[in-house]
């Protein structure tokens, strides 16, 4: 029975991870596909830079709001394992977030809902990581930037406060090298100068 609670809660974590908020604002709302816009990525980043306005917040709420669920349900299923299921239903909604089978396996990155697992695991973490993203943003504009430097101290802040928690450590810790590892390209336009910076306007 243990093992199919698990196995569910890999799974819902999965499904709600493929209701990609910047796809899913951009078809209702906008009747368009944000991925055929700038980088072509389904995150907050490309559907702010694209279109702006305040349905950006949607897909804030949609990416973030997925996440947390993820974990508040799998903190229901497995209670006493909390920690741990919520690090896997975490992982696989960045999972379903990044690589949606209902939208050909082309999503977002992942940084709003892997922000989201660290406010459900600790919100500690969660204010740390955002005061390093906000700083980051404000002084560069690159978002990638701070995203890349907020994961890196979140899998530093796991590694400090939940040492001896094993499962959900390696589940946290993979997540973050996940993430990190799909914005490589963010990081190759980064070293040579080419990647864009944060505009607070809508493109035409």
């Amino acid at each position: 029975m243990q093992v199919f609670l698990w196995i569910l809660v890999a799974v819902i974590g999965y499904a709600l991870g493929n209701l990609n908020g910047a796809l899913l604002i951009s078809k209702m709302m906008m009747h368009d596909d944000v991925r055929s816009h700038g980088s072509g990525n389904a995150g907050l980043t490309n559907f702010f830079r694209t279109y702006g306005g305040i349905q950006s917040v949607l897909v804030i709420v949609i990416d973030m709001g997925k996440c947390m669920l993820a974990c508040y349900l799998a903190a229901l299923l497995l209670p006493e394992y909390a920690l741990t299921a919520k690090a896997l239903a975490g992982a696989a909604t960045v999972l379903g977030h990044s690589y949606p089978a209902v939208s050909g396996f082309r999503g977002g990155k992942g940084i709003l809902s892997g922000s989201a697992v660290a406010l459900m695991i600790d919100w500690r973490i969660y204010v740390i990581i955002m005061i390093i993203f906000g700083i980051t943003v404000a002084l560069t504009k690159y978002v990638s930037l701070g995203s890349i430097l907020a994961t890196s101290a979140f899998g530093v802040c796991m590694l400090i406060g939940y040492w001896g928690h094993w499962p959900a450590l390696v589940l946290m810790l993979g997540t973050a090298i996940f993430v990190i590892a799909r914005h490589h390209k963010n990081i190759g336009r980064l070293l040579h100068g080419t990647e864009s910076k944060l505009t607070f306007h809508k493109k035409q």
